[in-house]
């Protein structure tokens, strides 16, 4: 049995991952929208090919980033990396109440180091223009809207995790891609209603890094980010189980 701290360390490292390619990812379209970003002096790039084509690239860069995390680090923690899936596991009784505190801290400080790395390597525009990849309810949602939209999308998610990886029927070596792209799926889908988080954490991190770091304040959004990916986590772990029991 792998220890806790070894267990938080790879939860640590796996949600860095996460939130530095996958909300690094939704900072630079807009850095490169606005053509500030050292990556090119033009107003060209991702954001200027505009609608589904930036969540595709956003949504495959956090894909891709959960991929490698499953790979790497599944069998150290099991790569939750996400508070709501340590808590559906939690409710279903999956996962020790006793170590769920432990992962979901591990994980806030896996996104708040990701964020904070993140305007370090691409500079105060990565903040002041990027918003670090934070998430908000567009223009013209509702915080209900909201809320429903991360709940739905979360639940695509988690039923792919217990498909895909956490029951034990599952074909061998398929978890990180069938996860990595059904997240990608759902952020491409979804993104452009309430921002696609899916996970606390992935918000958790870039909040703390624009409220320190001289960023927008956009704390009164963080229940959406709560609420609604917790909801659709555990009903998606619930539903899974009384579908195939």
């Amino acid at each position: 049995m792998v220890s806790l701290a070894r267990r938080c360390c790879a939860e640590i490292t796996g949600t860095f991952l996460l939130v530095f390619f996958g909300a690094g990812a939704a900072a630079m379209t807009l850095m490169l929208a606005r053509g500030t970003t050292p990556a090119t002096p033009f107003n060209v790039g991702i954001g200027a090919l505009g609608g589904l084509a930036d969540w595709l690239a956003i949504g495959l860069a956090f894909g891709f980033a959960l991929m490698a995390a499953i790979y790497a680090l599944g069998r150290v923690s099991g790569a939750h990396l996400n508070p709501a899936v340590t808590i559906a596991l939690w409710i279903t009784r999956r996962f020790p109440g006793a170590d769920t505190g432990a992962y979901i801290v591990s994980q806030l400080i896996g996104g708040a180091l990701a964020s904070f790395i993140f305007a370090a390597c691409a500079g105060m525009d990565a903040v002041t223009i990027g918003g670090l990849g934070a998430t908000a309810p567009f223009p013209g949602i509702t915080y209900t809207q909201a809320i429903l939209a991360e709940a739905v999308g979360t639940f695509i998610l988690v039923l792919a995790i217990m498909g895909a990886a956490v029951d034990e029927r599952a074909p061998a070596g398929i978890a990180g891609i069938a996860i990595g792209l059904t997240l990608a799926g759902v952020i491409t889908t979804t993104g452009n209603i309430a921002g696609a988080s899916l996970n606390p954490a992935r918000t958790f991190g870039p909040y703390l890094g624009d409220w320190l770091l001289g960023g927008a304040n956009l704390w009164v959004y963080f229940p959406i980010y709560i609420i609604g990916p917790i909801l659709g986590a555990v009903v998606a772990a619930f539903v899974y189980d009384y579908l195939w029991k």
